[in-house]
Order: structure tokens, then C-alpha cells, then sequence
């Protein structure tokens, strides 16, 4: 199939399949049922599912599956045959709207962060019909959400739903104080996440036990090389990477993901995957298929497609740029300034609302992007730092800068840009750069938020930003809706807004260190720089009252979030420090101690050949290296004691600081002892495939 147009969406259960599938009056039930969140009754899901169970088999279906996102990371799935026995002794393929709405999937073993106890195993999916099934791998699967015997969310889909639906409410009240309510049904935030990610020769990453084992490099001594030309930033594709990217193409596109944008990122071996914008919930949706299909495709290829937020040192990390709009299910984008901000009182009052939110909710936005991966990029100069600022452009900020001082704004025209160069269109110039030191940049009618690790779920940030906005919105909503004098209250509340959080607003770069020393120490802003920092102020008083009071999330629910999200952070580093001391002990140091013996060797035959030779590198080489063997050892001994130690911590707290403050700084030290070794051993007798064929062995 090489017409796009017909490949598109060919093993998607969407709108057009069924339209032409079901009977009308089922269709217009399940519309409303998508459109508007009225219940589903069972006459109309048994009709769904049998139109879904013969649309699915036609395409090679065999089994379906009620597929979800728990608080792993990565997407689950429970695999069922369609097959059920005949009184003839044969099967016959079947599948009903029970089967449809709700599963019970063994809930046992995915994390709960203390919400059930391991003997109570019993949860439940429940049917997301906002987004579309899709057959995969010959299996049809379900979006779900995922909840336990008792009710609390044991996933990612189902808070974010919560959250969708509180902006919703909150932004409809605005709508009808403004007058712009007739007609529209819904208010709905979009996303349009950019996917980073690392392509590595298959055969070499096997060879790696960190690759393998943590999604990153542990050891890796910078190759002569790497990004320093910015050579390889837009760069042409190589072949194998073409091939790659096409066949990746052709699998989204029939799944219905909406992939647009492809090139070569700044680092070798880096590059990126763009979608086009669509609603949060099925682009979150769509940004977990997509990561896996990526590494599915990879295979195929000889490849592995690498996800981690930093699997090279010294060179960029991958992130994954969240950008958010929030529009009417009319088509109005509610982030689009009109002919001057300054004259669109309703783009300024959803515009402050995003600012209040970012300042008010600074903290649940940096947690919500918090990983071990991601804390070895954030601030790197390379992704936003850890502080969370807002860039607005000097005409947006100016045009708040005006109103806060009630004085006229004299706004500049829109620049028209000349190129130089005649056989050239002369085209306007958007009034807001793009700033990429920035955390949170608006980029014209959306937010470009930047702090996401690659690997991420993009739920989670997109949750609290969210919820931050809906309260924004709520506190707008009761001022306004009381007010005496609309005009007059909506002015005030504006000037407010912009007097209690411009420190927020920094244009400037991001990257400066007298950024940070300003943020923190002038404007107060908060500085958390890592995932022990950050997770706890989850439980903060005004993060609960706010999450609960909008029923985002129920304050059981956020104590497991936190509990899960330390926790993992936990098992993440302490797989990678017992990752490091086996491949000290077991391959590093072996191989450095072999190559030092065969300098030794060499040195003492050419002594009985030459007796008077100074052999002056041999012995400077052997009396480093066995230096190093010795620091390797030393750190690797200390490395294991303070990982012995940590299994002794009883809290996850102060167990996630251990780690922060111990153990992350004794890996540094084993590796620092580790690479330069790497620098000073013959290649030949180095035990794994180095950074310079990592980064450039694909062709």
C-alpha cells in the first residue's frame, strides 16, 4: 500500500469506520457518548463491539486486548483470542460489549505506592472511547483506563482525563462571561509532543551491558568528535537512517499517528520525530505507540533506537517538547492573540491564567518531568535548566508591562524581513523568537513546554499543566461572575495577575548562570534540581488542596504517585551503580590489567634485547594504568558498600537523597578512573564497542 491517503489510519477502528460500520442511531449514541461524555448503555456497546470484533478479523486480527498505561512508564497489555467453543466441538470468533466496556487485568505487580496490598490483585480497565482501538502485532487494542478494586487510579489515562475535563469547566464559565459560549460544547487542551531519540548498530549495542541493562552509557571517554561542528544538525540522512524513517512512516500513518516532521538532531546519531497537533488525551496516546513502534522498527533495521534522556555524556540528551494549546471544539485556539494583543481582553485573561498557573504551580510542573534520566540533562546546556520561567517575546511582555502601569501601549507593527536575496519571498516575522533556553516558551498560539525527558510519559506534565490552569481559571471565573462591572473587574484582575507573577517572565537566556543566581535569590523562584528535590512537594498543602479540589487526582492517589515516582528513581540508579561495578570488575578491569601485562612484557623483552633502553612511555604507561586499576577497584569497593548501605533505609525519601548525595557522586568517581583508562589502553584490548563507533557506526 503506497498511497498515504489510503494507508492512513488503516488499522484504526476511527470515525469513518464507524460511520460506515454501525447502524446510524448506534453511531450518533456513541458520538454523543465521545463528544459530550454521556453514559454508554449496553445495547449500544454489544453493537460496537461486534462491529469492531468483524472489523478487526477482516484486517487479521486474532485476539484482542485492553490496552493501558500504568505507573511503570510503558504501556500493558493482556492478550485474549476471539475464539469461543461451539456445541459442534469447533470455535467460533466472538466478542461482546461486556468484554468491550471493562477487563480485569491481575493488578498484583504493577505499582501501586502503597493504594492495595500485593495479596489484593483484582483491577479493572475500563473502555476509553474518546480514543480510537487500532489493531497491532494482529491483536485489536482497546485504550483503557486502569483502576483498582477499589476505585483509584492505577494509571496515567485516568488523571489526565480528570484533568481534561476541569479545564473544560473552568474554561467554559470564561467563554460565557465573554459572551463566546453559543455553540460550542467543549473546551479541549492539544498537544504536539516532539520526539528525540538515538539510533545505535545493533550488533554493538549488545555488546554493551549498560545499554542494555539502563538505556545509557555508564562508561564512554569523549571521542575526538562529537557535536562541536553542529554538522550533523539537519544534516543529510544517512541511508540506513532513510530507511528507517520511511518504514517508521508507514507504520504510524497506518495507526492513525499523525507523524509530519523528521530530520538529524544536534548530536551524532540524534534525531527527531515530529506530530502535528491533536487532542492531549490520543496524542498521549499516540506519544506511547509511537515510542514503541520506534524501537519495534529499529530492530528490523539492525538498530536500536535509544530513548533515555542522556545515553552519551558530553554530548546532547534527548528531551521531548510538549507543545500546548487550549481551544473550543469549534476550531477557536483560545492562545490566538486577535489583530493586537492589547485590544483581546479574552486571549489576555486565558494568557494570564497559563502565567499564574506556571508561577503558582512552579513546583508540580518540574516534578512532573522529574526522572533519574531526565536529571542528567535539565540544565545542561543543552535542555531548559531546572528553574521554571515563562519567555513571552518583548511585544507580549511589553504589551503587560502597559497594563500593569494603566499606560499606553504603542505597539510595534510586525516586522517584515528581508532576505537579501531577490529570487526570495519577503515574508512577516512572528513577534515572540523561540527561545530554546526557555522552560515554557509561548510560541504564538500555543506553549512550548521543554523540560520533558524523552523517554517520558507526557501525561504527567500535561496533567498538572492542566489542573494549574483550570484553578487560574476558577479563581477568574468567581471574581468575574460576582463582579459589579465586568469590564472594570476583568481590567483589575488582569493588572493583578501581571503585578503578583512577572517574576516569572524571563526573555533572557536560560543558560546563564546569573539567570539562576537571579531567579533564586531576587525573584524567589524555585531551584529543584533533581528528583529527590522536586517529588516530595507533591504532598505540598496548596499541591493537594489544588489536585483534590479540582478531582484530579484524590490525596491516596498523589502519596502513591510520589511513593512510585521515588521509588523508581531508586531502582533506576542502584541498577545502574551494580551495572557499573560488574563492568569494572568484570570487564574493565580485566581488560586494562591484560593490556598493562602485555606493556610489561614488551617492556622486559626489549630490556634483554637493548639492556641500556630507557623505555620511558612503556613505564610511564604501566605505572598509570595500574594507578587507575587501583582507583577502578577502590571505587568500585566503595561503590558496592554504599549501595549495601542504602538497602538498609526503611523511608524513600531520605533513602532517594542517600542515593542523590552518595551513590550518584561514587559512580562519577568510578567512571572518571574508568574513562581515562579507556583514553590509554589499546583499542584492540578494550572490552565494548567505544563512543566513536556508537556515534558514527551507522551508515
Amino acid at each position: 500500500m503506497n498511497n498515504v491517503t489510503e494507508m492512513f489510519g488503516c488499522m484504526v477502528f476511527d470515525d469513518r469506520v464507524m460511520k460506515a460500520n454501525l447502524p446510524t442511531d448506534i453511531y450518533r449514541s456513541l458520538k454523543k457518548t465521545i463528544d459530550e461524555g454521556s453514559r454508554l448503555d449496553t445495547k449500544v456497546a454489544d453493537a460496537v463491539a461486534t462491529a469492531m470484533k468483524d472489523w478487526a478479523i477482516a484486517n487479521g486480527a486474532t485476539h484482542f486486548t485492553h490496552w493501558f498505561q500504568p505507573l511503570t512508564g510503558v504501556t500493558a497489555e493482556k492478550h485474549d483470542s476471539f475464539i469461543t467453543p461451539a456445541p459442534d466441538g469447533r470455535v467460533i470468533m466472538d466478542f461482546s460489549g461486556k468484554e468491550l466496556i471493562k477487563g480485569e487485568p491481575d493488578a498484583s505487580s504493577f505499582p501501586s505506592g502503597g493504594l492495595r496490598a500485593t495479596f489484593e490483585a483484582r483491577g479493572y480497565t475500563a473502555w476509553d472511547p474518546t480514543s480510537f482501538a487500532f489493531i497491532k502485532d494482529k491483536t485489536l487494542c482497546i485504550p483503557t483506563a486502569f483502576c483498582s478494586y477499589g476505585g483509584e487510579a492505577l494509571d496515567k489515562k485516568t488523571p489526565l482525563l480528570r484533568s481534561m475535563e476541569a479545564i473544560n469547566k473552568q474554561a467554559m464559565r470564561i467563554l460565557s462571561l465573554f459572551g463566546n459560549a453559543d455553540g460550542v460544547k467543549c473546551v479541549r487542551t492539544s498537544v504536539g509532543p516532539e520526539q528525540e531519540y538515538f539510533l545505535v548498530d545493533k550488533d554493538m549495542f549488545e555488546q554493551r551491558k549498560d545499554l542494555k541493562f539502563t538505556g545509557r552509557t555508564l562508561f564512554g571517554a569523549k571521542p575526538p568528535k562529537g557535536q562541536e561542528l553542529d554538522d550533523h544538525y539537519f544534516g543529510v540522512i544517512k541511508p540506513k537512517v532513510a530507511e528507517y524513517m520511511a518504514d517508521l512512516n508507514e507504520e504510524l500513518w497506518k495507526l492513525g499517528i499523525l507523524a509530519k516532521t523528521e530530520h538529524n538532531e544536534v548530536a551524532p546519531a540524534q534525531h527527531e520525530l515530529a506530530p502535528i497537533y491533536t487532542t492531549t488525551n490520543i496524542a498521549t496516546d499516540h506519544n506511547q505507540i509511537t515510542m514503541e513502534i520506534m524501537q519495534k522498527v529499529a530492530a528490523k533495521h539492525g538498530l536500536v533506537c535509544l530513548l533515555h534522556e542522556k545515553p552519551f555524556a558530553g554530548v546532547n540528551g534527548s528531551g521531548k517538547h510538549n507543545n500546548w494549546s487550549i481551544a473550543t471544539d469549534t476550531g477557536v485556539n483560545l492562545l490566538t492573540p486577535g489583530e493586537t494583543p492589547y485590544e483581546n481582553a479574552q486571549f489576555l485573561l486565558f494568557l494570564c491564567a497559563v502565567i499564574k498557573a506556571v508561577d503558582d504551580y512552579q513546583d508540580l510542573l518540574r516534578l512532573s518531568v522529574a526522572t533519574a534520566g531526565n536529571d542528567h540533562r535539565l540544565g545542561a546546556n543543552e535542555a531548559p535548566p531546572a528553574v521554571v520561567s515563562m519567555f513571552l517575546g518583548d511585544e507580549l511582555t511589553a504589551v503587560l508591562d502597559a497594563i500593569e502601569k494603566d499606560a499606553p501601549y504603542e505597539g510595534a507593527e510586525k516586522t517584515v524581513m528581508k532576505l537579501g536575496v531577490h529570487v526570495l519571498p519577503k515574508f512577516t516575522r512572528d513577534t515572540t523568537d523561540r527561545n530554546r533556553t526557555s522552560p515554557f516558551a509561548f510560541t504564538g498560539n500555543k506553549f512550548e513546554f521543554r523540560m520533558l525527558g524523552s523517554s517520558n510519559s507526557i501525561a504527567c506534565a500535561n496533567i498538572m499543566l492542566n489542573a494549574a490552569v483550570a484553578e487560574s481559571l476558577k479563581i477568574y471565573a468567581d471574581r468575574l461572575e460576582g463582579a459589579d462591572d465586568f469590564e472594570t473587574a476583568l481590567h483589575e484582575m488582569i493588572k493583578k495577575t501581571i503585578k503578583d507573577h512577572k517574576r516569572i517572565i524571563f526573555n533572557g537566556n536560560g543558560y546563564d548562570d546569573a539567570w539562576i543566581k537571579e531567579a533564586t535569590e531576587v525573584r524567589g523562584l524555585q531551584n529543584l534540581r533533581t528528583t529527590p528535590d522536586c517529588m516530595p512537594e507533591l504532598l505540598n498543602e496548596k499541591n493537594v488542596a489544588m489536585l483534590t479540589s479540582h478531582k484530579v487526582f484524590s490525596e491516596a492517589e498523589l502519596k502513591s504517585r510520589c511513593d512510585i515516582m521515588l521509588e523508581n528513581y531508586c531502582k533506576t540508579v542502584i541498577i545502574e551503580a551494580n551495572t557499573m561495578v560488574d563492568m569494572a570488575e568484570k570487564e574493565i578491569i580485566p581488560a586494562v590489567e591484560e593490556y598493562t601485562a602485555f606493556l610489561a612484557e614488551s617492556c622486559s623483552k626489549k630490556l634483554m634485547a637493548v639492556p641500556e633502553l630507557s623505555l620511558a612511555y612503556e613505564k610511564k604507561q604501566i605505572s598509570k594504568l595500574s594507578q587507575l586499576v587501583d582507583e577502578m577497584d577502590a571505587s568500585s569497593e566503595k561503590l558496592k558498600i554504599a549501595i549495601g548501605e542504602y538497602s538498609e533505609f526503611e523511608s524513600i525519601i531520605p533513602a532517594s537523597r542517600y542515593i542523590k548525595d552518595s551513590i550518584l557522586p561514587k559512580m562519577e568517581t568510578l567512571r572518571a578512573a574508568a574513562d581515562e583508562a579507556e583514553t590509554l589502553t589499546s583499542e584492540k584490548y578494550w572490552p565494548f564497542p567505544t563512543y566513536d563507533k556508537l556515534l558514527f557506526g551507522v551508515k
